[in-house]
């Protein structure tokens, strides 16, 4: 590059390759390295915008691959809610049919409700809060059916939860929950109560249960629920799904019962 430099200045332009500096006519060894140096300025010029160009576009193309792979993560984490209510669901069924009884029928009714809303109401990253608790009451609903006088169950809801959203299908594996501890392994009345209330943008719910006598003993192990797929999953969607300031989980014992209370940011 100097020689050719050297030669079209030469040639077409003067004799005086130089001018800026001392006047030379030939390639002496100032001329040959203070050209150099000049090149070699162009070039790390050009050469760190380059590396600055390929440095933003890899990190771009990371953080579109992360968010893809969070993504994937979520849409798989929220398609194993659905078999895994419905494992528990037909379970309740299979015992009506082993008593032979007649609210079968009804519970398979309520449960092709449920099927519809899952399959054709929660595949948006957002679902309206409004029917995430039309799902839990008929869910409600169906184990009402199931255990008749030997459930009571409460549910109060305050605040304003038209044209709030969150994650589809979050709350319910919390309920399911309360009735896998807290009716199923109990023997006789027993009570479950869900708290739902929505102050400005956040939703604060609880859901409490009747803690059977044979797991009082046992209660620091239910406080680490590690047999179903339900309640790891809720907490894996909510640190993929939420930042640490939008949701806080609170599992244990309260008042001599199991509690769950969640708060959670709405959209």
């Amino acid at each position: 590059m100097v020689i050719i430099k050297f030669e079209l200045t030469y040639f077409l332009i003067s004799s005086n390759v130089w001018p800026e500096g001392p006047e030379t006519h030939s390639l002496t060894a100032n001329y040959i390295i203070q050209m150099m140096l000049g090149e070699f300025y162009v070039i790390s010029f050009f050469t760190a915008i380059k590396i600055t160009i390929d440095y933003i576009s890899t990190n771009q193309k990371a953080a579109k691959l992360e968010q893809s792979k969070l993504e994937t993560e979520l849409r798989f984490l929220r398609s194993q809610i659905s078999p895994h209510f419905f494992f528990n669901t037909l379970n309740n069924i299979y015992a009506l049919t082993l008593e032979k009884s007649q609210k079968a029928p009804e519970v398979v009714l309520k449960l092709s409700e449920l099927m519809r809303y899952l399959l054709y109401e929660t595949k948006n990253k957002r679902q309206s809060l409004e029917k995430e608790i039309l799902c839990i009451q008929n869910y409600l609903d169906l184990e009402r059916i199931r255990y008749g006088d030997n459930l009571n169950v409460e549910m109060e809801i305050s605040g304003e939860i038209l044209g709030k959203e969150l994650s589809p299908m979050l709350l319910i594996p919390f309920v399911e929950n309360a009735f896998k501890h807290g009716v199923n392994e109990n023997i006789g009345n027993v009570f479950i109560k869900i708290i739902l209330k929505v102050e400005d943008d956040f939703l604060y719910f609880e859901v409490a249960n009747s803690v059977s006598q044979k797991r009082k003993k046992k209660l620091p192990k239910q406080l680490k629920p590690s047999g179903g797929i339900g309640i790891k999953n809720v907490k894996k969607r909510l640190e993929l799904g939420y930042t640490k300031d939008e949701y806080k989980l609170d599992i244990g014992e309260k008042n001599g019962h199991f509690s769950i209370q969640l708060k959670l940011k709405l959209k």
